[in-house]
């Protein structure tokens, strides 16, 4: 590629932190394969069958290092850390985040042909309207909309609502629960670790440490409803006892 490769050994100590190793979820993709997606904890991976609004989700791979399962970042930030957020994009390609750093990727369902498409680069050289807000710094969490090209990119307490298409912020960055009144009053109103839109259209996942919560969104509007309420994680998602919290 014709572009700066921030591989670990080539960034300095002031530049990358260790990912604080919470053992919970970190980041989730939702897979071009119905009803899979996968899961980032640590600098390990899952793919699930989420099986979405039941409890019949099934492990079909995991969990594996990071850097074993996705060859192609390896050698880059994100096989050493992690990834810290991420997002569906088209086809089988999604977006990935560590700190300020960011990458496109073809992620390959079931093969070993993953690959860089773009980057890692910075993420205000990816997204120049990112320069000199919270997401300069980092992404905590993302899902893509089921509008166009549209996503939702969480940080801290804040949340951004962009197209990927023609990279451009699509409205003010606002607080979380400006624009989603749904989790006032919930772990969720001052950020979140994770989230990835399910298969079933206007669905979204969203997890914090040990919870997660499943949301009718509206694109564009703020009255999603929290579906089945705020549940511990490992009630529901039988596929993931013994898994998290991650130990390693």
């Amino acid at each position: 590629h014709n572009l700066p490769c921030i591989c670990s050994k080539h960034t300095s100590p002031s530049l990358v932190k260790k990912m604080t190793k919470s053992g919970y979820i970190n980041a989730a993709i939702r897979s071009s394969n119905t009803n899979e997606a996968y899961f980032f904890i640590n600098d390990n991976y899952i793919l699930l069958d989420y099986a979405p609004g039941t409890t019949n989700d099934k492990l079909l791979y995991g969990p594996i290092p990071l850097r074993d399962g996705f060859k192609s970042l390896n050698h880059t930030i994100f096989g050493s850390y992690g990834i810290d957020c991420s997002f569906d994009t088209d086809n089988n390609q999604a977006f990935i985040f560590y700190e300020n750093f960011c990458a496109l990727i073809d992620y390959a369902p079931h093969s070993d042909k993953d690959k860089i498409v773009s980057g890692p680069k910075k993420i205000a050289d990816t997204f120049p309207f990112f320069k000199g807000t919270v997401f300069e710094n980092g992404v905590d969490a993302a899902y893509r909309s089921s509008k166009g090209k549209e996503v939702y990119l969480f940080k801290g307490n804040q949340y951004a609502r962009i197209d990927y298409g023609s990279n451009k912020l699509v409205q003010n960055i606002r607080s979380i629960t400006g624009g989603f009144t749904c989790f006032k009053g919930t772990i969720f109103e001052n950020g979140m670790d994770a989230a990835f839109a399910s298969h079933k259209t206007n669905e979204v996942y969203f997890f914090k440490d040990d919870y997660y919560a499943r949301v009718a969104v509206t694109p564009g509007a703020s009255n999603d409803v929290i579906m089945d309420g705020v549940r511990k994680t490992l009630d529901y998602w039988p596929s993931l006892r013994g898994v998290i919290p991650l130990k390693n």
